[in-house]
């Protein structure tokens, strides 16, 4: 038997923090008093829990003075459900106290950057008084529970994925009175009431599951050893990226679409370190199947299992993919079935996965509408021309519309009366905001990017900030070889953690140094394989010299429709490299004839680089005009020098 004090000295530094912050209340409680712009190191792990990080707005740096300190609020919405008074509160609070935007994670919640620490208490408890939380958005806990955004009335599953993930949102909710305390003043939050089943299952002592007469029954002390990420969902509809998650569940009915039970998925997860090999993305894998009477006890097995035996000692190694990976799926899933008291049944067959984005107008099957928005790298913002966050905020508070919001960092508006439809594309047309999918530039409808630079401390470079411009160069670059209409998945981040999801891409960029990505290939549309490294380093600003081998060989050589990601899985990369290692591009000359003039040597091309709001602003007339920005760029040097 291994004594307390050695299984301590195996523990790291976090575990110590969460044991003594007194379920979540110190040193957060203590330093929110303190005139400071900033926590400490305790406090700042423990703020996670309440929905918070601190940044530094390195854009701000000045040598010798202090960082910009400021935090990113996160909420918690299971499903991606916000209603309208919750939207029109973030907006508000994102004006006065954040940086005049919102950000729609891909985890189906809202971003506020910006906030001042003196500010944190007020917006916390305006997010909550407006029937919104943050607890939980962050920390070593279950995040937020994800569901297919797609507002169906008329189809019951998509009714149970919503219904399961509030309750499972519920059921493994922090239960410590630390996030009412602190940022209430001990307020009772507004929320919806408990389902009594939920309440019943979390005080319930399957096997172990439960700690007796703790404030938090199925964390403890010490919560999880790391991030513990949920999602339901319906079979087929993989919008929601269900082989990413610590734990999928998928709705099963029988023919009368009454729920039946759910298959389970477990294992998932996509956090990495550069040149730690030890450090991987996972896909999850199939566990079976349980009946819905069993699903809240399979939950909690899942998390006890995680919880008890996941590694506290290396954070890097603390994920329960890393668990599964180790012990193989039939030894996790003996050991789960310990907790769970039962055999679980075998996977359920299931149709095929397919990414849908539900972007344009769609009946929801009573009558009434709903309305998919792009939002670039779910940026909600007003810039020049393209006003999205005045037109989301008069079009919320004229019809009072809740909202959904996708995996993809997109929104759906729902509850919309047909005849309301006219006035609502008028709003969105005035603001400059393209509401019909066919227009939506194809490469970035698929696109997705996290926000790095210059405020998430883990980046090492840009991933928001400059994928526009890349998308931009890749459709240039496809129009050049005649591949116009091609598309792909696209996915960038600033580090390795992954939070835009690159390893399912079929082309995705992981930051490694300043201007520098790692580049993943072999993804797929649906996002049911995982991408492969195929380059370590690539300089941004060579990608065109990158991309144009692969691209010509995937022109010349894939089966009919055939994507990208397919392509490059089929043939493989060692095909690949020796392909882009003997291409040539083609220079053909024409054969003068006797007498005739020289032709004009071709202009070369240069690229010249703008700011993010002239960027913008190029970009919203280019679609305005149905124009390629460059011919744009062009046409204004032209007539300035003239």
């Amino acid at each position: 038997m291994t004594d307390s004090s050695t299984i301590e000295k195996k523990r790291s530094k976090v575990e110590g923090i969460k044991e003594r912050s007194n379920f979540l209340r110190e040193p957060v409680a203590t330093e929110l008093k303190q005139d400071t712009t900033h926590f400490s190191e305790d406090g700042i792990q423990i703020l996670k829990f309440h929905g918070s990080y601190q940044q530094d707005n390195r854009d701000n740096r000045v040598k010798g003075q202090e960082k910009d300190y400021q935090f990113m609020l996160r909420t918690r919405n299971p499903g991606g459900f916000i209603p309208p008074q919750l939207y029109l509160a973030l907006e508000q609070l994102s004006e006065e106290y954040g940086n005049h935007t919102l950000r729609v994670t891909t985890r189906q919640g809202y971003q506020i950057h910006g906030i001042l620490k003196k500010n944190l208490k007020t917006v916390i408890k305006t997010i909550v008084q407006n029937m919104g939380s943050t607890l939980g958005a962050c920390g070593d806990l279950n995040r937020n529970v994800m569901a297919p955004p797609a507002p169906y009335k008329n189809r019951l599953d998509y009714q149970y994925a919503w219904e399961y993930a509030d309750k499972i949102a519920d059921l493994l909710a922090p239960q410590s009175g630390a996030y009412y305390e602190i940022w209430l003043d001990g307020e009772k939050a507004i929320t919806a009431e408990e389902a009594p089943e939920v309440k019943a299952a979390r005080q319930k002592n399957l096997n172990g599951t439960t700690f007796e007469d703790s404030a938090e029954p199925i964390y403890g002390t010490q919560y999880m050893p790391r991030k513990f990420k949920c999602s339901v969902t319906v079979p087929g509809d993989n919008s929601i990226d269900v082989y990413t998650h610590d734990l999928s569940l998928v709705v099963i009915t029988n023919k009368k679409g009454e729920l039946q039970g759910f298959n389970v998925l477990a294992g998932g997860g996509l956090g990495r370190t550069h040149r730690k090999e030890e450090t991987f993305a996972r896909s999850a894998d199939e566990i079976g199947y349980v009946k819905k009477d069993d699903v809240f006890d399979l939950v909690k097995a899942v998390v006890a299992t995680q919880r008890d035996y996941g590694d506290r000692a290396n954070r890097r190694h603390a994920r329960m993919k890393y668990l599964i990976n180790d012990w193989g799926v039939e030894k996790f899933k003996s050991k789960l079935e310990e907790y769970f008291g039962k055999k679980i049944e075998s996977f359920k067959k299931l149709p095929a996965w397919k990414y849908e984005d539900y972007l344009g107008w769609h009946e929801q099957g009573d009558g009434k509408l709903f309305l998919g928005i792009s939002v670039e790298n779910g940026r909600v913002k007003n810039d020049g021309r393209f006003q999205l966050k005045s037109a989301l905020k008069e079009v919320i508070t004229k019809y009072e519309l809740p909202t959904r919001l996708t995996a993809n960092h997109n929104i759906i508006l729902y509850e919309i009366d047909p005849q309301w439809q006219e006035d609502i594309n008028q709003i969105f047309a005035n603001n400059g905001v393209e509401l019909d999918p066919a227009n939506v530039n194809h490469l970035t409808r698929y696109s997705m990017a996290c926000p790095a630079l210059p405020t998430c401390g883990l980046a090492t470079t840009e991933s928001e900030r400059i994928l526009p411009s890349i998308v931009d160069r890749i459709d240039t670059l496809l129009a050049k070889l005649g591949m116009a209409e091609e598309t792909f998945v696209i996915r960038m981040t600033g580090c390795p953690n992954g939070c835009a999801r690159p390893y399912m891409a079929e082309l995705g960029f992981v930051g490694s140094a300043p201007n520098v990505y790692q580049i993943w290939l072999g993804g797929c549309p649906n996002q049911t394989r995982l991408a492969r490294t195929y380059q370590e380093k690539l300089n941004i600003a060579e990608l065109e010299q990158f991309l144009e081998p692969l691209l010509i060989y995937f022109r010349d050589s894939k089966k009919k429709n055939e994507t990208f990601g397919d392509f490059c899985h089929r043939v493989g990369f060692d095909a690949l490299r020796q392909y882009a290692e003997t291409y040539q591009p083609s220079k053909k000359k024409k054969a003068m004839k006797k007498g005739e003039k020289k032709p004009r040597a071709k202009r070369n091309e240069h690229r010249i680089s703008v700011n993010e709001e002239w960027y913008q602003k190029l970009k919203t007339v280019a679609t305005e005009e149905k124009k390629a920005m460059n011919q744009i760029v062009a046409e204004a040097l032209e007539a300035y020098f003239k």
